[in-house]
C-alpha cells in the first residue's frame, strides 16, 4: 500500500470531555491505524459538562461513526427532542414552540406562512406553530420518527436528543479507545515550540512525560491551551449582542413523564432551561451579572425546579464571542477553545461536530499548507456569525417590560440581522442563505413566536383564487392531530426502545 510520503504520522488532542472525545472518535473511524492518535486529559481539570440538549445533525454525527441509536441513547441517560418551548420571550406571558422540521407542507408555490398571515388578518387566531408535525406530537407528549414518505404529514417532522454530556464523553472514549486512540492522564505545564516554525512540537505533562505530533489538536475549554495561551489566536467579543455572561446549573429530580422537547423559561435577566433525561432533569440559569447577582440568579433557578434538587448550584463564567484564528499554525480549535455560543439553541455539541467534521474535509499533511487554516478560518467564522445573529433575534424581538430586556430591545443589531429582519417585517420575505444551520422554519417561529407579525404577505397569494388556503390550512391541522395520536407517548417509546438502567 503507497502512504502520501508528508502524511500525518501522529495527532495530539488536548483536553478531553464532548470536544476532545467526539474528534477522538471521528479521527479514529477515519483515518484507521494509519495516524497515531493521542489524547490528554486530566480528572483534576473536569470539564464544562452543562450541554445536554441538541439539534438534529448530531443524528448524522453518530450515524456516520456506526453507532446505534437505542445503544447510544440508553448509554447516556437520553430522551428526544422535537424542538424547543420559549415561555416569556416576546411578552412575559407569551409561550411559542420552535419546532425541528417543517411548518405542515406547501401546498402551493405561495409559502404556507403567507396564507397563514392572510387568514390572521381575516380573523383566524390559529397559531402558526400549530402547522408543524413537531407541535403535534410535543404538545400530546409523544415521539417516534418521521415516515418515509413525503406525501404524509408525519414525514415532515425531525428531531435531537437530551442526553448526559459526561455520559456520552465516555461512551465515545470507549468508541475511540477501542479503535486505537491511546489515552493519557495529566495536566499540561508546558508547550514546547519548533523554533523556525512556530509549529506546537511538544506538550509537557507535570510529571515529567511529554507528548509530541505532527498536528494538534486543541479542546481545553475555555482556558484555550495551545490557541490562546501558546499562539494567541485572539478572541472577538460579542458580550454587545449577548450580554449573558454566567449561568448557575443544577439538576433535579423527574417528576412525571418526560417531555420530547427543551423549555426555556425567561427571566428577569435572562433566562432558564429545562432539559429532561431519564435519571434526572437538566437545569439552568443564564443570566447577566451586569443585571442579577450570582445569589439571586441562584435564588431563582432554586425557585423554579420542578424537583428536589440533587446537587448544590454549580456557576459558570463565560464570554460570548469566538476565536479570531481557530486554526493557527499546526493547531486547530474545537468547542469551547474555538469560541462559546450560550446554550439558547442549542449549538455547541453541534460547533464541535462541525469543526469535527470541517478538519477532516481540511486535515493537513506535515508541510502544514496555510490554505487549509484559512479555508477552516474561513467557514468558521461564518457559521459563527450566522448562529450569533439568530441568537440575538431572540433577545432584541422581545416586549418584555424589565431593564435587561428593554437594553437588549434597544441594542443595534448586525448588519445583516438588520436586513433580514427589516425585509420580514415589510412583506414576511425570509433571505436567510440556504446554507446556514437555522433555516426558514425556524426564523418563522421566532418572529411570529415573538410578535413580528408583517403588515403584508405575498401579494401572489391573492393573485391564486383557485387555492382554498383555508381549507387547506384547517385540512392540515386536522391531519396533524389525529397523526400524532397514532405515536406513543415519549416515555412508552423510550420504554419499549431504549431505557436506560438505573444509576447507583
Amino acid at each position: 500500500m503507497t502512504h502520501h510520503p508528508d502524511m500525518l504520522r501522529s495527532i495530539a488532542i488536548i483536553g478531553g470531555g464532548s470536544s476532545g472525545w467526539m474528534a477522538a472518535a471521528a479521527l479514529a473511524h477515519a483515518v484507521g491505524d494509519s495516524i497515531a492518535i493521542h489524547l490528554v486529559e486530566s480528572d483534576e481539570i473536569g470539564t464544562v459538562g452543562v450541554g445536554e440538549a441538541t439539534i438534529p445533525p448530531i443524528r448524522s454525527f453518530n450515524t456516520g461513526l456506526g453507532i446505534d441509536e437505542a445503544e447510544f441513547v440508553k448509554a447516556t441517560q437520553g430522551s428526544f427532542k422535537l424542538g424547543v418551548e420559549f415561555v416569556g420571550w416576546g411578552a412575559a406571558d407569551s409561550r411559542y414552540f420552535h419546532p425541528f422540521g417543517t411548518h405542515g407542507a406547501d401546498f402551493d408555490r405561495v409559502g404556507l406562512h403567507h396564507y397563514w398571515l392572510r387568514e390572521r388578518m381575516n380573523g383566524d387566531d390559529t397559531p402558526f406553530q400549530d402547522y408543524a408535525m413537531a407541535w403535534a406530537l410535543a404538545r400530546e407528549n409523544r415521539f417516534g420518527p418521521a415516515v418515509d414518505n413525503p406525501r404524509d404529514v408525519r414525514s415532515t417532522h425531525a428531531y435531537a436528543y437530551h442526553f448526559d454530556a459526561g455520559l456520552y464523553a465516555r461512551f465515545l472514549r470507549a468508541y475511540a479507545e477501542a479503535r486505537g486512540v491511546v489515552r493519557h492522564e495529566g495536566k499540561v505545564i508546558d508547550v514546547t515550540r519548533e523554533p523556525t516554525s512556530g509549529n506546537v512540537a511538544s506538550v509537557k505533562l507535570a510529571d515529567g512525560r511529554e507528548i509530541a505530533a505532527d498536528f494538534f489538536v486543541d479542546c481545553s475549554g475555555f482556558a484555550g491551551l495551545l490557541i490562546g495561551r501558546t499562539l494567541d489566536g485572539g478572541y472577538e467579543d460579542w458580550t454587545h449582542w449577548l450580554p449573558c455572561d454566567r449561568a448557575v446549573a443544577m439538576p433535579c429530580a423527574n417528576t412525571g413523564p418526560l417531555t420530547p422537547y427543551t423549555r426555556l423559561t425567561a427571566h428577569a435577566a435572562g433566562w432558564q432551561w429545562r432539559i429532561p433525561l431519564q435519571h434526572r432533569q437538566g437545569n439552568g440559569h443564564v443570566y447577566c451579572s451586569a443585571f442579577m447577582s450570582d445569589d439571586e440568579a441562584a435564588a431563582v433557578l432554586r425557585a423554579n425546579l420542578d424537583g428536589e434538587a440533587l446537587g448544590e448550584p454549580r456557576l459558570l463564567k463565560f464570554t460570548t464571542g469566538r476565536r479570531q484564528r481557530a486554526w493557527s499554525h499546526n493547531v486547530v480549535s474545537i468547542g469551547l477553545a474555538a469560541g462559546f455560543m450560550e446554550p439558547l439553541e442549542s449549538t455547541s455539541i453541534h460547533l464541535i461536530q462541525m469543526g469535527v467534521e470541517r478538519l477532516l474535509r481540511l486535515l493537513p499533511d506535515r508541510n502544514h499548507d496555510p490554505l487549509n487554516a484559512q479555508e477552516f478560518n474561513r467557514a468558521t467564522i461564518n457559521e459563527f456569525e450566522r448562529i450569533r445573529d439568530f441568537l440575538i433575534l431572540h433577545y432584541y424581538a422581545n416586549s418584555r417590560s424589565e431593564p435587561f430586556w428593554k437594553a437588549c430591545a434597544e441594542m443595534r443589531v448586525p448588519d445583516e440581522l438588520a436586513y433580514k429582519i427589516r425585509h420580514f417585517e415589510a412583506q414576511a420575505r425570509l433571505v436567510s442563505p440556504q446554507d446556514e444551520l437555522f433555516r426558514n422554519p425556524s426564523w418563522l417561529a421566532v418572529y411570529f413566536g415573538q410578535g413580528i407579525i408583517p403588515d403584508e404577505y405575498d401579494s401572489l397569494a391573492d393573485a391564486r383564487p383557485q387555492v382554498d388556503a383555508a381549507g387547506e390550512l384547517r385540512k392540515l391541522r386536522e391531519l396533524m392531530r389525529a397523526a400524532a395520536l397514532s405515536y406513543p407517548t415519549h416515555d412508552e417509546f423510550i420504554a419499549r426502545h431504549c431505557a436506560a438502567a438505573p444509576i447507583g
